[in-house]
């Protein structure tokens, strides 16, 4: 039978990889905090940035989906809800603004996380929201051919309340004792949480809500400012193949979470050099075109202009658009295909 005890992570001997992860990120913590004390009011549009774009890739791993005019409009609260996709996108914002405004406030149990759950489909007709699952679900996947097989079983209903209170219980106290470092303890618990699947809907979506709520509780505030919650939906296939690999033997114990563990550890790391990145751009008072230029200098190979959005918050889309058609006329950029497949180079590359 499964059993959580997260105390015997600290003798585990992590191999080179985790250790250099977990340190870089310490130290990309400590300079993100220089940041932010030194420029908090240049931030504001990264948070704005960040929500947006959380709430859109979370949402959109799960296949739920709206127009980017209408989810910039929902995450701002300047509409209502016209279907059931728009119902869920409104109850992710409203959970993740509410992890962001009152983390230090949201202790990590069981009744705690039922209750984001049930935010989660408050705009919803489902009536499941702040609930365990009643029936058993399974993680399912689809072949070659379209026929869908199950890859993983969770655990089953009545196994499900025990479970969920037992790793908030070990995570918790392990945590206060500081025995494991948070880096290392948070994966184990998301993919804990993964496999006991413990709702009917919304497990994937709540696990990444809990990474953001675990990495602020301590101390790790990067999801405020970049979306973890984007840089997984970009990298989709691995994520799912990660965990599908850190599943098997979960039920007797003999899991390896290690791959699941150096893969948010990447994604976090990774959304700490976005933050520095975007962090200089965002301090910079320089004219729109120069921010363009320096955003677009610092990518490497092919990418969009919603790439250069993202680097540069503080200008609108239209002082975008301009700037990357004066580089493309001036030379320094080079413009390939057409509408919705246009796609930018750096002329150097050529």
């Amino acid at each position: 039978m499964r059993t959580f005890d997260y105390s015997i992570l600290k003798n585990e001997n992590w191999d080179s990889e985790v250790l250099g992860l977990v340190a870089q990120i310490h130290e990309y913590k400590g300079r993100q905090e220089l940041y932010l004390r030194q420029k908090p009011e240049k931030l504001d549009k990264l948070v704005e940035l960040a929500k947006i774009q959380s709430t859109e890739a979370s949402n959109e791993l799960e296949g739920i989906r709206t127009t980017n005019t209408r989810l910039k409009q929902l995450v701002a609260d300047k509409t209502t809800p016209k279907n059931r996709d728009e119902e869920e996108i409104m109850g992710y914002r409203d959970v993740l603004n509410t992890i962001h405004e009152s983390y230090e406030y949201i202790p990590i149990r069981a009744n705690y996380i039922l209750q984001l759950h049930r935010d989660l489909y408050q705009y919803s007709e489902k009536s499941i929201g702040g609930s365990f699952k009643s029936t058993q679900n399974y993680i399912s996947a689809v072949d070659a051919e379209g026929h869908e097989f199950v890859l993983f079983t969770p655990l089953a209903p009545y196994e499900t309340p025990a479970a969920i209170a037992s790793i908030c219980e070990s995570c918790n106290r392990v945590m206060e004792a500081q025995e494991v470092d948070a880096l290392v303890l948070i994966p184990v618990f998301v993919h804990d949480f993964l496999c006991i699947h413990p709702f009917l809907d919304g497990n994937g979506r709540m696990s990444r809500l809990l990474t953001t709520l675990l990495l602020y509780r301590a101390g790790y505030v990067i999801g405020r400012y970049i979306s973890l919650e984007s840089k997984i939906a970009k990298n989709k296939g691995l994520y799912y193949e990660v965990l599908e690999t850190c599943q098997r033997g979960w039920h007797e114990n003999k899991e390896d979470s290690v791959p699941f563990i150096k893969y948010l550890l990447r994604t976090i790391l990774a959304a700490y050099r976005d933050f520095e990145d975007r962090v200089d751009l965002v301090g910079e008072k320089l004219p729109a075109v120069e921010l363009v230029r320096r955003a677009v200098y610092g990518k490497i190979g092919r990418f969009t202009k919603s790439d250069i959005m993202e680097l540069c918050p503080t200008i609108g889309k239209t002082s975008v658009e301009s700037s990357i058609k004066a580089l493309v006329d001036s030379g320094a950029l080079m413009k390939h295909g057409f509408g919705p497949a246009t796609f930018y180079t750096r002329s150097d590359a050529q």
